[in-house]
């Protein structure tokens, strides 16, 4: 063991005396660990420069928010065309349930006035007319349309627009509609036109 311990000093002092006398290997050991630590340094280095830095990173978040934004803002003003344009389309089309269905009564008033050209007796055109009258009155009340009755009723300015008073012809008659110069409607127990009345005073 002794021995031992022995020869490891000696190469270690052979070793730094050779060291001592070759400068060169040692400055050649040297530059061989710089060397090593440079190309680790500058390995390190290029890993740096490849990797993005924070500034890059929020530049290009900011790039694919301001493209989403972009992209959302053009979908809205898209809906927003196309809705305006539905919105026109539906408003142009509104009455058309009702206009289609007071057709027929349209036909029949063209009807009855070819038949009035060459017509002498007055009964069966007054009986005509007062059929598509009728026709008429119902395609109406078909869709939610209501006649008011306001002759006899007390005057009620939320249904009635008084034109003139007149001077009562009894007591009962006072403050109620006498006489109806425009008959007023409902249209689903809404009022769509207010009944011009005469009322006594």
């Amino acid at each position: 063991m002794a021995l031992s311990a022995m020869n490891f000093n000696d190469m270690l002092k052979k070793k730094k005396k050779e060291d001592s006398e070759n400068p060169e290997a040692l400055n050649d050991n040297m530059n061989d660990i710089d060397q090593a630590d440079e190309q680790e340094q500058s390995g390190q280095t290029a890993e740096v420069e490849n990797e993005p830095s924070v500034a890059d990173k929020l530049k290009e978040e900011l790039a694919l928010a301001n493209d989403k934004y972009l992209r959302l803002y053009a979908e809205f003003d898209n809906f927003r065309r196309r809705t305006i344009k539905e919105r026109e389309e539906a408003r142009k089309m509104e009455g058309k349930d009702a206009i289609v269905s007071l057709l027929p009564v349209l036909d029949d008033f063209d009807r009855a006035l070819r038949a009035m050209e060459g017509a002498t007796d007055i009964t069966p055109v007054k009986e005509g007319v007062e059929l598509i009258q009728n026709k008429l009155k119902n395609t109406l009340t078909q869709k939610g349309l209501k006649p008011m009755e306001s002759i006899g009723n007390p005057f009620d300015p939320e249904l009635h627009e008084a034109i003139t008073n007149i001077p009562a012809p009894t007591e009962e008659w006072k403050g109620k509609v006498i006489d109806e110069m425009e008959k007023g409607y409902f249209l689903n127990d809404k009022v769509v036109r207010f009944a011009k009345v005469i009322v006594g005073a």
